[in-house]
C-alpha cells in the first residue's frame, strides 16, 4: 500500500472515530428545545444580570463564531435563535473541533483541557482526605502501555464515624476555569471524545449522585437528595459556549442517573428545577477578577476650575493593582442554597471562606 493510500485510511478511521463519539456526548440542543423550549432558555441565563422581569443570557466571549455573522459576535448574547434549528450544531465539544480551532483556543484564551484519568487522580486526593482513607470509589491503575485508567469499586460506599452519606452530598465543591466542567461531571473524556459509561464516571457530582442511588429507594427520596448534591457543586468559566456544554452536560448526567436508577426519565418539572439550580451554580465569570468578562472600564473625570476644565481617563482600580475587591466591573452573583441569598463570589474572598 502507499503512503498517501495509508494516509488516507488513517485520517478516514480517524474522522469516523471522532464522528462516532460525536454522536455518542455531544448534546443537540435541538433536542433540549424540542422538550421544551423554556428548558434550553434557563441554561442560557445570566443570573447576575437577569432580573425578575428581564432575562439577560451569557455570551460568547470568543470570536471563534464571529464568521457566522450577527448574534455571533464576541459581545453577542447566546441566544435560542443562534443554537437551536439549522444552528443546532454550532456548538461542540472541544475534543470533537477540528485541530485547528484546538490550537487557536489554547493561544488564544490558553484553553488546555484534562484527561479524565488526571482529574480522577484529583477527585480522589479529595476524596482521600475526605474519608480518610483511599480507594473509596475507585481504584487507580498504571498499565503496562503507559496509559491510565481505573477500577471502580464494588458495593455501597462505607462512610467514617461521625459522618453521613448526606453530609458527603452536600459538601460544597467548586471548579475553577471549568471549561466543559470535566472534574464535575464526566459523560465523556474531555480530550479524547471517548463516552465513559455512567458506572465508570469519576466527576465530583457523579460520585455524590452514585452515593444518592446507594441511599435512596423511591422517586421523590432521589431527587430531593440529587438536589441536594446539585446545589451543592460550582464553576466558573470565561468563553460561553463552554459554560453552555457544562451546563447541559449537567443536566443530561441528571438524566443518565435518575433512568440508571428507575428505567425511565425524570419529568419536565424536575428538569427545569435542576436546570435552575444549574444556572445558579455554573456561571460566566473572570476567575481573576471575579466580574463578568470585559465588564471593567475606564471612567472619563472632568475637573471644573475658574477659567477652564481638564478632563482625565481613570483606570479600574482593580485592574490596575491587580486588587480582586477593587474593581469597578460587574461582580457575579452566586446563590447560597441553605440560606437561600445571593451573594457575590469576591464576598466570599472577604470572609475566607
Amino acid at each position: 500500500m502507499r503512503y498517501t493510500e495509508t494516509v488516507i485510511k488513517k485520517c478516514d478511521k480517524t474522522h469516523n472515530i471522532k464522528y462516532m463519539n460525536l454522536l455518542q456526548i455531544d448534546i443537540y440542543e435541538n433536542e433540549i428545545f424540542e422538550r421544551s423550549p423554556e428548558l434550553l432558555s434557563m441554561l442560557l441565563i445570566d443570573r447576575t444580570l437577569s432580573s425578575e422581569n428581564c432575562q439577560v443570557n451569557i455570551f460568547w466571549a470568543t470570536n471563534n463564531y464571529a464568521n457566522l455573522g450577527d448574534g455571533y459576535q464576541y459581545s453577542d448574547q447566546i441566544t435560542l435563535e443562534a443554537i437551536t434549528g439549522k444552528n443546532g450544531d454550532v456548538i461542540k465539544p472541544r475534543a470533537v473541533k477540528s485541530r485547528e480551532m484546538q490550537q487557536k483556543r489554547s493561544r488564544e484564551m490558553a484553553e488546555v483541557f484534562t484527561p479524565s484519568w488526571i482529574c480522577n487522580k484529583q477527585n480522589n486526593l479529595v476524596d482521600n482526605a475526605w474519608f480518610e482513607r483511599e480507594n473509596v470509589f475507585n481504584v487507580e491503575v498504571d498499565n503496562p502501555d503507559g496509559s491510565y485508567s481505573w477500577i471502580p469499586t464494588e458495593g455501597k460506599i462505607v462512610f467514617p464515624e461521625g459522618k453521613t452519606w448526606y453530609d458527603y452530598i452536600s459538601e460544597n465543591r467548586l471548579e475553577i476555569t471549568c471549561g466543559e466542567a470535566p472534574y464535575l461531571v464526566s459523560r465523556y473524556d474531555s480530550v479524547t471524545g471517548e463516552p465513559i459509561p455512567i458506572e465508570r464516571r469519576i466527576g465530583i457530582l457523579d460520585r455524590k449522585l452514585r452515593v444518592v442511588g446507594e441511599n435512596t429507594q423511591t422517586s421523590s427520596e432521589w431527587l430531593k437528595a440529587a438536589q441536594s448534591a446539585y446545589m451543592s457543586i460550582y464553576g466558573y468559566e470565561w468563553q460561553g459556549d463552554n459554560l453552555v456544554l457544562a451546563r447541559e452536560s449537567l443536566l443530561y448526567t441528571f438524566i443518565d442517573y435518575y433512568k440508571a436508577k428507575f428505567g425511565k426519565k425524570p419529568q419536565l418539572k424536575s428538569l427545569q428545577y435542576i436546570a435552575s439550580i444549574i444556572s445558579w451554580n455554573i456561571w460566566q465569570m473572570d476567575g481573576l477578577k471575579g466580574v463578568i468578562p470585559g465588564s471593567c472600564r475606564r471612567v472619563q473625570q472632568t475637573v471644573q476650575n475658574l477659567f477652564d476644565s481638564s478632563t482625565t481617563i481613570q483606570e479600574c482600580e482593580g485592574c490596575q493593582k491587580g486588587n480582586i475587591l477593587k474593581h469597578n466591573g460587574t461582580y457575579c452573583k452566586i446563590k447560597d442554597w441553605r440560606s437561600n441569598k445571593t451573594l457575590t463570589f469576591v464576598s466570599l474572598l472577604k470572609k475566607g471562606k
